[in-house]
């Protein structure tokens, strides 16, 4: 949107004025700001979140990381609808404003609330990623999708979520947010628990023992799971595509059954029942009718 671009000229100018000699990865931009050879560069996502934006739901955020060599050094993510800073530096820990936070102590997934985001992409593999959803929700309290990886990550360091899981990520929704999870002292990575992760598309982070069960989960759904994990999946996938209810009953097949009655006609059916039925007259009456119909008065 217009926003987000407005949003990252604005980011991309303040860093290139304070650091000129640095190079930029922006989520609108790409890499075509700053310095494409340098050892250190800004990941930049200027609105994390732009669906939730445009509609006026409260759950968005800007998410700054710089990179050093290919490590995160630095890092901020920025709710503005709390005003709310989330800021971490390698080896000093993580903060919300100036309090130092730590990830959730829960240490059993049956006790976790977990956030995650749905697929949104036209090909994106919608099936296997419910059954990983259904996995998890059966699982664990409870399941949310707020709508922002890195404000996700984010409160999983502030310790009020306890797991996050998302396929199809790039490196500007989990740069930030990545340093912060370490720093508060939990654990990111994908879903084979591959710390070096930034690039494979998929994201699992908690706290240590949670994140170590949400592997164990999810490893078989990742691109990078053994061959044997990923014949189990595609077994799974098959097996319910072929108990599916065909669409279209074949020609010669059982007639399907036939559709429920409306509210209307369950109605006009519960009438006819309750209405009295027509009197007939019986043969000597009818006979005797049109005599009746002849017959004068009486004259008194």
């Amino acid at each position: 949107t217009e926003v987000d671009q407005a949003a990252e000229a604005a980011i991309i100018e303040t860093l290139l004025t304070a650091y000129p000699t640095h190079g930029i990865l922006a989520e609108e931009s790409g890499s075509e700001h700053g310095n494409k050879d340098s050892d250190f560069v800004w990941i930049i996502d200027p609105l994390d979140g732009t669906t939730n934006f445009i509609h006026g739901f409260p759950f968005y955020c800007v998410s700054i990381a710089l990179s050093v060599r290919g490590k995160i050094e630095q890092a901020v993510v920025y709710d503005p609808t709390r005003n709310d800073i989330y800021s971490a530096s390698k080896g000093r820990g993580a903060y919300l404003n100036d309090r130092r936070i730590r990830v959730g102590k829960r240490t059993r997934l049956q006790d976790c609330l977990i956030s995650t985001g749905f697929p949104y992409r036209p090909g994106d593999k919608l099936k296997p990623y419910l059954n990983m959803l259904g996995e998890v929700m059966s699982q664990c309290a409870g399941v949310r999708r707020p709508g922002a990886a890195a404000l996700d990550l984010a409160h999983i360091a502030a310790g009020y979520t306890d797991g996050f899981f998302e396929t199809g990520l790039q490196p500007w929704d989990v740069a930030a947010g990545s340093l912060l999870i370490t720093e508060a002292g939990g654990l990111i990575g994908n879903y084979t628990g591959e710390a070096d992760f930034m690039d494979h598309g998929e994201c699992v982070a908690g706290n240590p023992r949670v994140y170590g069960q949400l592997v164990t989960t999810l490893s078989k759904y990742s691109k990078f799971a053994g061959a044997g994990d990923k014949a189990s999946v595609r077994q799974a996938l098959q097996g319910e595509q072929a108990a599916s209810p065909a669409e279209a009953s074949p020609e010669g097949s059982e007639a399907a059954p036939a559709a429920k009655p409306t509210l209307k006609a369950k109605r006009i059916t519960k009438a006819k029942a309750a209405a009295p039925a027509p009197v007939q007259a019986t043969a000597p009456e009818a006979a005797a009718a049109p005599a009746a119909a002849d017959t004068p008065d009486a004259p008194f």
